[in-house]
């Protein structure tokens, strides 16, 4: 009975500890682990990610190195300036040209938490507009996002946004990107990158 219960303990401890422990993928002192695509701003303050416009006022982009499949992220953001952006799943990049899906930070009234497909099929959803009174523009927001297969559901400040099944979402593999929006006048403050495989 004792061999029983210390085999069922070592169990929960491996799965709960070796898969579910979730991982930070930003450690708030460099960029490790992460590739810059573009001329636009990346760098750390005060323990923060910050991306702003660059040189050229262009798209662009932060991919993780690794790749990430299925797997629930969060985060914080904080649009300090015009926060067109967003955060790209399954993607993959050429220079400042991404494949992938992007779940959508913007503005008030511009589908925060929607979902966007690069240079493909455009919008796949968009939340209902009712929603976008969860984003707190200005402040600190934390974005959940789910990706297991061809299911993905984003969480804006805890309220459910969106959830979509796509065959060819299911298809694809790629790292996480953020973005920088092109135009002029975007700063964005991230935190707290934690990642958890599924």
């Amino acid at each position: 009975m004792i061999n029983k219960m210390r085999i069922a303990v070592y169990f929960f401890l491996f799965f709960n500890f070796s898969f579910s422990q979730s991982v930070s993928l930003f450690n708030g002192i460099d960029l490790s682990g992460w590739t810059i695509h573009g001329t636009e701003k990346w760098y750390v303050e005060n323990g923060d990610l910050v991306c702003e416009n660059g040189p050229d006022n262009e798209y662009g982009y932060l991919s993780t190195d690794k790749y990430y499949n299925d797997f629930i992220l969060t985060l914080e953001y904080k649009q300090e300036s015009n926060g067109n952006s967003g955060v790209f799943f399954r993607s993959t990049l050429e220079g400042i040209i991404i494949n992938g899906w992007q779940v959508e930070i913007s503005p008030p009234g511009h589908d925060t938490g929607g979902i966007y497909e690069s240079y493909g099929r455009g919008w796949l959803i968009k939340p209902d507009p009712i929603k976008d009174k969860s984003l707190k523009y200005g402040d600190w927001n934390l974005m959940k996002i789910m990706v297991k297969g061809d299911n993905v559901k984003t969480w804006l400040n805890g309220v459910e946004m969106i959830h979509i099944k796509d065959q060819k979402i299911g298809e694809g593999k790629g790292s996480i990107a953020l973005q920088i929006h092109a135009g002029d006048d975007v700063k964005v403050r991230w935190r707290n990158i934690k990642l958890e495989r599924l």
